[in-house]
Order: C-alpha cells, then sequence, then structure tokens
C-alpha cells in the first residue's frame, strides 16, 4: 500500500488528467439514463394490482390514461378537441360521449352512470389513453402537445399528468438542489478550516465521483427520480468526511516529516485504513435497502453504495493529486476557524456522564412510543404542489365528476354476461362508490338504438378480458379506500376466482402493505449488517451493541418528532431515512470509539481518554455533521416537491441529532460500560498493566 500511495504522489498530474478523461464518458452515460418518475410502478410484480395494470396497459391500453375537463364548449368544438388529440404522436386511444351517441342526439338519451362519466354541471370530460407508459417519453411529449392545443378552459387531470408535472418541476429543480448544498457545506468548511482554498479543492474532489456515479448508472437501466433528485446531495454529505480524514492525517505528518510527498504518501496509508472500515458501515447500510420489496429501496441502494465507494476511490487517488498540486496556494491563504477544540465540553460530559445517561434513558421512552404514532400519506399528488396545473385539475375532475379515485375491475370474458351484470351491480352497491360501469350492464336492460354497442364493447372488452369501470368517493391510499376495496376484491373474487383490480387505489394499497413489511426487513438487515462489521472490526461483541444503540437513538428521536409536531410524512420516508442515517453516521461513533480505545492503550485512565477523545474527535464529528446538515438543508430551502424535501428535512435533523449523540451520550455509554467492554472484548486494553499503574498512581 505504502508503494501505491507513492506511486499517486509522485504520478498526481496523470491522475488528475485521466480524472477529467473519465468524467466525458459518464457525462454521456448521465444523459442516457432513463429517469423513472413513477414510483408506483417499483411495486412488486406478483401483486393483484400490477398483473391487472400489465392488463390495463397490454389488452386495454390503458396503463398510463388522462381525463381532460373540458367547460363551457358546446358539444361539436368538444369533437373537433378530440379529433385534435387523436392525432397527436403518442395518444393510442380518446373515449368520449360521441363513441356511445351521435352528438345531434340529446344528451338525456344517455344511461344515468353514463351521463355522470361524461358530463358534469359545467362540461364534459374525455378519457385520454397513450400508447406507452405513464413515465415514457413519448406520453410525456405527448401531454405537452395536448396542453398546448387546449384553451384555458381545458384542465387534463390523472396520474399521468401528475407524473409529467414531478418531471419538470425536479428537473428544474435539481441544479438549484446541488448549487444550495455546495454553497452551505462550503460555508460549514471555510468555518472549520483554516486554509481558504481547501473547502475549493474538496468540492472539486467531490464532484469526480460524483459525476462517475450519475454516469455509471446507465448500466442500472434506469433510476427514480428520488433517487436522481437525492444522489449528489447525499454522496456529497455522506462522503466528505473521507476528505477531512485524509486532510487532517496530511497535516499531522508534516509536522513529523519535513518532505511531503513522503507526509501525504503516508496520510494516505493511514486514511486507506480509518474510511475503509468506515465506508464499509455506510455502503452496509444503503445495501440493505436492496432487500425492500418495493424496487425503489434497490434503486436508492444500489446508486448511493456504489457512490460512496467511488467517493473513496476518489478521496484515496484524486484529491490527494489536487491537494499537492495546490499544495503552495493552501499553505499560503489561511485564516482564523470558528469550529475549533475546547476543553469545557468534554470536561461537562465526562464529570456528568451518568447524568447524560438518565436524559438519555427519559428521552427514549417517549420518542420510542411516538415512533410508531407517526401519520403517513401515500397518496403521490400530496407530494407535489397544490397550484401545479395537474393536481388544480385532477382537484376540479374529482370535484365536478366525483372521481377521487377510479378503479379497473377485470375479470375473464369467459363469465357468462348475467353474472358480469350481477357483479357491476354489487360493486355498485359497495359503500363510498358513485357508479359502476360494464357493457353487460346496459345490454341487459335493452339500450336505446342509437347507440352502437360495438364501440362500447371495445372499451370493456379486450385480450381475454372485460372491464368494469368504479368510480370511489374515496381518495387512494385512505383507510376508507382501502377498505373499499378489500370489499370489492371479495365480491369480484366471488365471481372470478382470477379477477383483479387495477388503477391508483389498488396500487396505492399494495403500496402501504409493502411498505410496512419493508420497514422492519430494512430496519433489522441494516442493524445486523453494521453490527457485523464493527463487530469484526472491534472483535468485540459489546461495542457493535452499544454503538447501534446510541445511532438507533438517534434514529428514534428523529422519527418521533413529527408526532410531536403534528407532521405527516411520505410512507418511504419510514423506510429510508433510519436506514440512512444508520449507514452515514455510525461513522462519528467508531471514529470516537477508536480514539477513546487509542487513548487507554496509551496508558490513560477511562476519564482521561475520554476527555481526549472527546476533545480531539468533536471537531472532525461537527465537521462533517454539519456539512451533512448544510447539503440537505440546502434542498429544503428549495424543493416545492413534498416528498423530496420531507426526506432531505428529515435527514438533516437526523445529522444534527446524531452528531449531538455521538458527542453527548455515547461518551457517557463507553464510560459506564468500560468494564464490560474489556470483559467481551479482544485485546481491548493491549497495554493494561501500564494503565492500571497509572491508575493507582
Amino acid at each position: 500500500m505504502q508503494r501505491f500511495a507513492k506511486w499517486i504522489v509522485h504520478h498526481r498530474r496523470v491522475i488528475v488528467i485521466l480524472a477529467v478523461l473519465l468524467l466525458i464518458p459518464s457525462v454521456i452515460g448521465y444523459s442516457k439514463t432513463f429517469v423513472n418518475y413513477d414510483i408506483l410502478s417499483y411495486l412488486p410484480e406478483n401483486l393483484d394490482s400490477m398483473i391487472g395494470q400489465k392488463y390495463l396497459d397490454k389488452d386495454f391500453n390503458m396503463g398510463s390514461s388522462a381525463m381532460l375537463v373540458v367547460d363551457n364548449m358546446e358539444d361539436k368544438d368538444v369533437v373537433n378537441l378530440k379529433n385534435q388529440i387523436k392525432e397527436v404522436p403518442g395518444v393510442h386511444k380518446v373515449i368520449w360521449a360521441d363513441d356511445i351517441k351521435d352528438t345531434s342526439i340529446p344528451n338525456d338519451v344517455l344511461p344515468d352512470d353514463f351521463k355522470k362519466i361524461f358530463y358534469s354541471d359545467t362540461g364534459t370530460m374525455m378519457i385520454i389513453s397513450f400508447e406507452d407508459s405513464a413515465a415514457s417519453p413519448s406520453t410525456f411529449q405527448a401531454i405537452a402537445q395536448i396542453r398546448s392545443i387546449s384553451n384555458k378552459n381545458c384542465f387534463l387531470a390523472g396520474m399521468t399528468a401528475i407524473v409529467k408535472d414531478t418531471k419538470d418541476i425536479v428537473e428544474t429543480e435539481m441544479p438549484k438542489y446541488v448549487l444550495v448544498a455546495v454553497l452551505l457545506s462550503m460555508i460549514v468548511l471555510f468555518l472549520s478550516l483554516e486554509s481558504t482554498i481547501v473547502p475549493l479543492i474538496f468540492m472539486l474532489g467531490i464532484v469526480f465521483p460524483i459525476i462517475y456515479n450519475f454516469g455509471s448508472n446507465v448500466f442500472l437501466g434506469q433510476v427514480s427520480y428520488i433517487t436522481q433528485a437525492l444522489a449528489a446531495v447525499l454522496q456529497l454529505g455522506v462522503t466528505m468526511d473521507f476528505s477531512i480524514f485524509l486532510l487532517h492525517r496530511y497535516n499531522e505528518e508534516c509536522t513529523k516529516q519535513s518532505d511531503r510527498e513522503n507526509a501525504m504518501a503516508t496520510a494516505i496509508v493511514a486514511t486507506f485504513n480509518s474510511i475503509t472500515g468506515s465506508s464499509l458501515t455506510t455502503i452496509a447500510g444503503f445495501l440493505a435497502l436492496c432487500t425492500m420489496s418495493l424496487k425503489l429501496g434497490a434503486d436508492i441502494g444500489i446508486v448511493m453504495a456504489k457512490g460512496v465507494l467511488l467517493g473513496v476511490i476518489s478521496t484515496l487517488t484524486v484529491l490527494p493529486s489536487l491537494l499537492m498540486t495546490f499544495d503552495h496556494a493552501i499553505g499560503k491563504y489561511r485564516h482564523r476557524v470558528l469550529i475549533h477544540e475546547t476543553k469545557k465540553i468534554p470536561q461537562f460530559i465526562v464529570k456528568h456522564h451518568k447524568g447524560i445517561l438518565v436524559v438519555f434513558v427519559l428521552l427514549l421512552i417517549p420518542f420510542s412510543v411516538a415512533q410508531g404514532k407517526v401519520s403517513q400519506y401515500y397518496a403521490l399528488d400530496q407530494t407535489l404542489p397544490q397550484d401545479l396545473n395537474s393536481i388544480v385539475s385532477t382537484n376540479k375532475l374529482k370535484k365536478d365528476f366525483k372521481m377521487d379515485t377510479t378503479h379497473f375491475v377485470l375479470v375473464s370474458d369467459q363469465l357468462d354476461d348475467y353474472k358480469i351484470k350481477n357483479l357491476t351491480e354489487e360493486l355498485q352497491n359497495v359503500d363510498g362508490v358513485n357508479e359502476a360501469l360494464s357493457y353487460e350492464k346496459y345490454v341487459g336492460g335493452g339500450i336505446p338504438t342509437a347507440f352502437e354497442p360495438a364501440a362500447i364493447q371495445e372499451t370493456f372488452n379486450q385480450g381475454g378480458h372485460k372491464m368494469i369501470l368504479v368510480n370511489s368517493l374515496y381518495k387512494a391510499g385512505s383507510d376508507q379506500c382501502n377498505a373499499q376495496l378489500d370489499e370489492m376484491k371479495k365480491i369480484a373474487k366471488s365471481y372470478d376466482a382470477d379477477a383483479v383490480i387495477a388503477g391508483e387505489g389498488a396500487m396505492t394499497k399494495d403500496l402501504v402493505q409493502v411498505a410496512d413489511i419493508d420497514f422492519k426487513n430494512v430496519s433489522v438487515v441494516s442493524i445486523l449488517a453494521v453490527f457485523v462489521i464493527i463487530l469484526i472490526s472491534f472483535k468485540s461483541i459489546s461495542i457493535p451493541v452499544l454503538l447501534v444503540a446510541a445511532i438507533e437513538f438517534a434514529i428514534t428521536v428523529n422519527m418521533g418528532i413529527p408526532y410531536f409536531t403534528g407532521t405527516v410524512i411520505p410512507f418511504i420516508a419510514s423506510i429510508v431515512i433510519g436506514t440512512i442515517q444508520l449507514g452515514a453516521t455510525i461513522d462519528y461513533a467508531i471514529l470516537m470509539t477508536n480514539r477513546f480505545r487509542e487513548e487507554l492503550n496509551n496508558g490513560s485512565v477511562p476519564e482521561q481518554a475520554m476527555l481526549t477523545a472527546v476533545t480531539k474527535c468533536s471537531t472532525s464529528i461537527l465537521t462533517s455533521g454539519l456539512t451533512f446538515f448544510s447539503a440537505t438543508l440546502g434542498v429544503v430551502l428549495v424543493s416545492r416537491v413534498d416528498l423530496i424535501k420531507s426526506l432531505c428535512s428529515m435527514l438533516a435533523r437526523g445529522a444534527l441529532i446524531s452528531m449531538v449523540t455521538i458527542i453527548f451520550v455515547l461518551p457517557a455509554i463507553l464510560l459506564l460500560f468500560n468494564k464490560v467492554i474489556e470483559k467481551t472484548s479482544y485485546h481491548w486494553i493491549q497495554n493494561k498493566t501500564n494503565s492500571k499503574e497509572i491508575e493507582t498512581a
């Protein structure tokens, strides 16, 4: 390793040139990476709702659809608009009342249920289905063109339109996330580092692994918009401490060696041992997300684990090259720092460590209870600003046509017509159902001669399945809607054992159930993975228990706060926040514990060893924690997307809570359990005799 470190130092210009050249394929890969803005598409494919969604997409071409509400427009003009929309590339079909009757025939001829579907007190509605998925480029282009040919009295509603607006707002905001995160992080670095140039070099050094990470995502096929939006900010916050470790060790070696190249080579070797161990826990935390049934977890987990690995490699190769290249300027431009070592806080912690533990226990109880009572939301339209075009339109659709949620019940076309008619009528009687429509419901009772059964049949009967359209008064993801779906499923299965229900409501209900299971699985796996890594690293049974317990306390406080503030959080937060916070901040605990052990082995009694550990580690922990806080806070200040804003708000708060926990609570825990640690760890104190002599003296 020493030889490799010297090679890096001697060939620093070659490394910088190679690093810059590697940006080219990375940028190309980034431009070719598909970003998926449809979270529901990440549900497991074996769920009934996803099977039904495939039927809708493959057989009925209704996998992606939108509703266009048209106010104060004559029927002949609506027909003209419909014909224009049919010609838009990417549009598969447009369904309106003229598919059932001629526009010259009065609307009163329509059955009441069909009239409710197509007409409100102020206007009418047409259903638009698209050729490709809701998150495909062709669908996005089609939506944009439909909006351009529609006037101000037209409102394009539904999940497909919402997905398009999500894409637009995230793409607009994402550069701002990175810019504000960088600016706030640099402020923290300026306050904590003496050199005026180093913060700039740190940011330049982190640019390389971030771009490499984004470029290599092309090999994954696609990434979610949540991953795309947060990856750069999280990677900056999580891996910046690697750069801080390298700089501090380099400065230390420079005081011992006159040759600065040898000092950097020694620092690289020492940093390699430090950050590889700490990065493993971070990577393990992110990879734990891959155990989620919701494939969004693997999406975030793989990208972030990859980002941490690239951050480690860059810290050991590119950053030393940059620091050596600008070494003269680093030493020339210096300023006073505000974040520095202090004696009073460590002395207070050591002196009052038992009282701190009492407070720790007293806080743990209420926050543990509160964590389980935090309210969550699952409806994706709640994550977006309510003044967006699609949200305004969807709210109007729900109000005017009483279509809060639309369910699609799909049964075999071998089912007798009278059974489908009876099934439709039973579904109509379920609580909260506004109307249930099927072709058979009207054929059985006879329909006016002006109707064209073939046109209706094409809409409701395709590919071996028949569809029953059910409009619900309940909001997707609500307890009422979920109970309604349970009853509908029971009724449908009594007629056809293979019946499935598709649509936003059914998929959101499955999302609720999957998220609950994922939360438990991810928490257990992440804790076990980090536990094993710490166990191997320290060769101790008790150390991983105590370190993980400290961070889990910080996570519990973080996750319990929304209950006391009355905040409703997005469902994904409860799954990923704990894992990310554990993986990202366990490094602080490892750093503090390592220094405590080092001082014990230097012969210090436990109290003095902890005093030195807190004094020497606090600056690094504060700098790293505040950098993570600043990076995620930047997104909170900029984002209008509540899902992203909530995640970053909780991560920012979690960084502060973990930072305070490691500086105050962990030292108290280690002091209290020092004897237990010594008995349950292999060679915890190697210089035990000398330590006892000093303690006796």
